[in-house]
């Protein structure tokens, strides 16, 4: 065990989150994505969702501050007549971190699947949200 590290990260999270160098970028995504066959590097998060883990690795991880946009959502498929309430949470998340946030960048989502696979690491989690995949660019921490 290890103070002020939220639990819900785990050991292989982590590591993967110490590895990642500036500009690599994680994908946290939903129920739905096809993570296995995308993920250059699975991390397994069964069992939970991504808004509590997009806030617990926004607690130990720097957003990029040298890109305009540091956070992406998979844009909604043109004709698809879903609204995703839950990028809401993710601004008040994002907002609350105190990490450099503008606003969200939107990827088609067969673009976002390209950025996914070229990703440091993709995060499968149970998230039952209609796109609710994020991609976080990594930044630096100023000493």
């Amino acid at each position: 065990m290890l103070k002020n590290i939220p639990s819900i990260l785990s050991p292989e999270l982590l590591k993967v989150l110490m590895e990642m160098g500036h500009g690599d970028e994680i994908v946290l995504a939903d129920g739905n994505f096809p993570s296995a066959s995308l993920a250059q590097r699975l991390i397994r998060a069964d069992g939970h969702n991504v808004p509590d883990l997009l806030e617990a690795i926004l607690s130990v991880f720097p957003l990029d501050e040298y890109v305009d946009k540091p956070v992406s959502l998979m844009q909604v498929v043109p004709g698809d007549n879903t609204k995703p309430t839950i990028w809401q949470e993710y601004d008040k998340i994002v907002q609350a971190s105190g990490e450099p946030f503008g606003e969200f960048e939107f990827v088609d989502r067969f673009d976002f699947y390209e950025r996914a696979k070229g990703a440091y690491a993709v995060v499968a989690t149970s998230e039952g949200a209609l796109y609710a995949n994020v991609i976080l660019k990594k930044g630096v921490i100023k000493v």
